[in-house]
């Protein structure tokens, strides 16, 4: 896992580092958690509107602005430490939705004060709609968890070169089963939300988060080669058991 004397990092099979130990995989991991959560609860159930010319007004769901960067980390995640580092993360940040969710669930389901006013707005904004949740935190693995083998096997197809096609490549067939189970499991049939709508949001929604990807690969690239160099290895998926259901590395 040593740098060579020209500090470029070493090539090596997953299985190689298998048990190694990595200054920034922890801060990666708490960034991708992190923004995850946020993301969630800031933007997952918002229908906003951008007046496009020549279109006119056309909408968007809110969490396009930042839930998008998770899925830039997860490339960087996949890329530096290799798929299995990268599904232990997804299982973490999985592990983390569903405690969110339990955890919003009972703090609204608890009775204010008397004096408390707030109850109301509380609800508004940190209300759990149980179908929301379960699309969200399934959508969230099944997208992630092929992203990741998507990027994983291309890079080794491609034998490491040609970084952007793994990243927009993955982009486009993990946040399109992403977009395409949790859209319908979330709002088909939902009162405000037509059969149209719902078709509309959910291409839209595909097509900003790989246009996302195109204009942040430019800070992918740098991420990337950051930590390369500053880890010492390139872990590439040779021999990598790609089941989703463990978390073992």
């Amino acid at each position: 896992m040593s740098e060579d004397i020209q500090g470029a990092p070493r090539a090596v099979a997953a299985n190689a580092v298998a048990g190694g130990h990595f200054r920034y995989f922890d801060f990666v991991m708490a960034a991708f958690v992190t923004i995850l959560l946020l993301s969630n609860v800031l933007g997952a159930g918002k229908v906003a509107v951008v007046d496009l010319p020549a279109i006119g007004p056309w909408p968007f769901g809110a969490g396009i602005l930042f839930f998008p960067v998770s899925y830039v980390i997860g490339d960087v995640l996949t890329e530096v430490y290799g798929y299995a580092r990268a599904r232990r993360v997804i299982w973490a940040g999985f592990g983390a939705l569903l405690f969110m969710a339990v955890m919003a669930w009972v703090v609204v389901a608890l009775p204010p004060a008397d004096d408390w006013t707030n109850q109301p707005a509380y609800e508004a904004v940190f209300g759990q709609v149980p179908r929301i949740v379960c699309a969200s935190i399934i959508a969230f693995w099944a997208g992630e968890l092929v992203n990741s083998y998507v990027l994983a096997r291309m890079k080794i197809w491609t034998k490491g070169r040609h970084l952007w096609s793994r990243t927009i490549g993955s982009t486009v067939v993990g946040q399109g089963v992403d977009s395409m189970i949790f859209y319908p499991l979330a709002f088909l049939g939902a009162e405000g939300w037509t059969t149209h709508l719902v078709i509309v949001v959910m291409f839209t929604q595909w097509a900003l988060k790989v246009s996302w990807e195109v204009l942040l690969t430019p800070a992918t690239y740098v991420a990337v080669g950051w930590l390369k160099r500053r880890e010492g290895v390139d872990v590439y998926d040779e021999g990598t058991d790609f089941t989703p259901f463990r978390t073992r590395v």
